[in-house]
C-alpha cells in the first residue's frame, strides 16, 4: 500500500511533464498542416465517408442511419489503434531524454495514450456534425459516453505500457502488432451488423474481443439511445482494470533494464 501511494506521488509531481509532453504531441501531428487542427474533425469525416459509400451498398438494408452506426465503431477504434502504435516507440524514441535525466519512463507511454483521447475528443466533433446532418435522435444517455471512453482510456493505457515494455526487448512487436490491429478491426462489428456473424465466431468476439465491450456500450448509448446492458458494462470495466494491472505489473518489472537495450 505504502508503495501505490508513492507511485501516485510521484505520478502527481510529473503532471506538468505529462502536460508538456500531451500538447507537444497535439501540436506535432499538425505542426506543418494548413488546415490543423480541423483535420481531428475532417480526417475521420473523410474516412467515414468513403467507408459508408463501401460498405452500405452490403449493410444498408441491416443497418439503419449508416453513417452514425459506422462512425460509432470506427471512432473508437480509431482512437485504440492510434494511441496503441504511438505508445510502442514511446520508450525508445524517448532513450537520449532518458539517459540524461531520471523521469518516471512510464510518463512517456501514457503521454501518448493521453494524447490519443484528447484527438478522440476532438473527432467527437465529426461525429456529432454526421448525427445532426443524417436527422439521428439525441437523447440524454448521448452524455455517458465519457464513462466508456474512461474505461477504453484504461485499456489502453494498459496495453500501450505492455506493448512499449515488449518493443525495447523485442523490436518486431511494432510490425507484429500491425498485423494483428488488421485481424482485431475486422472482428469487430464497426461496419458490418453483429446479426450478420455466424454463431461461433460471434460467441468468440462477445468474450475475447475487447474492443466489442466498448462500441457496443458506445453503440448503445449515441446509436441506441439506451443504456448498456449490465454484462458488456462490466466486462468493459473488468476487461480495462485487468489490461491495465497486467501492463502496469510488466512494465514495472522490466523498466530497470531498459537503459541497457536503448
Amino acid at each position: 500500500m505504502d508503495l501505490f501511494i508513492r507511485r501516485l506521488k510521484s505520478f502527481w509531481y510529473y503532471k506538468d511533464l505529462l502536460k508538456q509532453l500531451v500538447v507537444r504531441d497535439v501540436k506535432l501531428k499538425y505542426r506543418r498542416s494548413f488546415l490543423g487542427y480541423v483535420w481531428s474533425v475532417l480526417n475521420p469525416l473523410l474516412i467515414m465517408t468513403v467507408m459508408s459509400i463501401v460498405f452500405s451498398t452490403m449493410f444498408k438494408k441491416n443497418i439503419e442511419n449508416f453513417p452514425v452506426y459506422l462512425f460509432t465503431g470506427q471512432l473508437l477504434f480509431n482512437f485504440m489503434n492510434t494511441s496503441t502504435h504511438q505508445a510502442i516507440s514511446s520508450i525508445t524514441g524517448s532513450g537520449a531524454l532518458l539517459k540524461k535525466a531520471y523521469v518516471p519512463k512510464y510518463i512517456f507511454t501514457v503521454a501518448k495514450i493521453t494524447s490519443g483521447l484528447v484527438d478522440f475528443f476532438f473527432s467527437l466533433g465529426a461525429l456529432l456534425l454526421v448525427m445532426i446532418v443524417t436527422r439521428a435522435p439525441f437523447s440524454w444517455h448521448n452524455l455517458l459516453f465519457i464513462v466508456v471512453a474512461f474505461q477504453l482510456y484504461l485499456f489502453c493505457l494498459g496495453l500501450g505500457l505492455f506493448l512499449a515494455q515488449a518493443n525495447v526487448f523485442f523490436r518486431d512487436i511494432q510490425y507484429i502488432y500491425n498485423a494483428v490491429t488488421t485481424a482485431w478491426m475486422y472482428l469487430t462489428p464497426i461496419f458490418y451488423p453483429v446479426e450478420s456473424i455466424n454463431e461461433r465466431l460471434l460467441w468468440f468476439i462477445k468474450h475475447f474481443n475487447p474492443m466489442y465491450f466498448y462500441v457496443g456500450q458506445f453503440r448503445d448509448l449515441v446509436y441506441y439511445n439506451t443504456l448498456p446492458g449490465p454484462k458488456i458494462t462490466f466486462a468493459g470495466w473488468a476487461t480495462a482494470f485487468l489490461m491495465l494491472g497486467i501492463g502496469t505489473w510488466s512494465f514495472l518489472r522490466s523498466q530497470d533494464r531498459f537503459i541497457l537495450y536503448i
